[in-house]
């Protein structure tokens, strides 16, 4: 009995010091990253509450509202952008992968047979949009404004041999539209969760020295938490590295 009285005692104890941790994420691959590592923060005490979004727009909303404590599903240019469109004041705590952009057609097998007058799609926030039309300039369909930068838009298109037609649409529904346009180019999550393999299937992709570092993002008020901090160090483990190669093969690239 006194055995027992123990046990549960420093069972109380446990539960106690446990903290809990409500982070946003989009499917694939940032909630599947951070089930693998919900175990290990587990033994430490944290308890990982994983909200699964499709969007890029809630999941930076609910954390600067303090209705979650995290995200993890974008890289800087974006995180800057939305704090500057949004008034919000968002912090980067780690950078954990690269997923490395893509162009992707369900009629050509390359750029080169895209026809005159081409239908191409990108996505409608700031910074994919930009890097999108930049995949685009590297690959040479289309040469952008000199001073167009990351943010660059349709309209700074200023050569554009094959007069392709350029739409912006939102990003989560770019996969469904492959199938009804020459060509689109598609964040790596959603390409993945369509089962796209971008080492694959990609016309044009990315190098891995992308820019676009994915990180865990937070607030200033509790990026410096034990638990937040513990989350960080366990996505930029090694046994979390070793998971992104296996799993990813080179579609998703750990930044650490």
């Amino acid at each position: 009995m006194k055995k027992l009285i123990v046990a549960i005692a420093a069972l109380a104890a446990f539960s106690a010091q446990a903290e809990s941790l409500s982070v946003a994420a989009t499917a694939v691959p940032h909630a599947e990253i951070l089930e693998f590592v919900k175990p290990a923060l587990a033994k430490e005490g944290v308890e990982l509450n994983i909200k699964v979004f499709t969007d890029y727009v809630q999941p930076n909303v609910q954390v600067a509202e303090k209705r979650l404590d995290a995200n993890f599903f974008q890289h800087q240019p974006y995180l800057d952008e939305f704090n500057k469109s949004r008034g919000t004041e968002l912090i980067s705590v780690v950078g954990v992968h690269v997923e490395p952009f893509g162009a992707y057609s369900s009629q050509h097998k390359s750029l080169a047979e895209l026809p005159q007058g081409a239908n191409v799609v990108i996505p409608n926030d700031a910074t994919n949009g930009g890097r999108a039309l930049l995949l685009l300039q590297k690959a040479g369909v289309i040469t952008l404004k000199p001073e167009a930068g990351i943010l660059a838009t349709p309209k700074d298109i200023v050569e554009n041999p094959k007069a392709i037609k350029v739409r912006e649409l939102e990003a989560a529904t770019l996969p469904r539209v492959l199938t009804q346009v020459d060509l689109a180019l598609i964040n790596t999550n959603y390409a993945l969760e369509a089962k796209l393999n971008p080492t694959k299937d990609a016309l044009v992709i990315e190098g891995s020295d992308s820019p676009y570092v994915n990180q865990l993002v937070a607030r200033a008020d509790n990026k410096d938490s034990d638990a937040m901090q513990k989350l960080a160090k366990a996505l930029n483990s090694a046994e979390v590295k070793a998971f992104i190669l296996e799993k990813y093969q080179g579609a998703v690239v750990p930044a650490f």
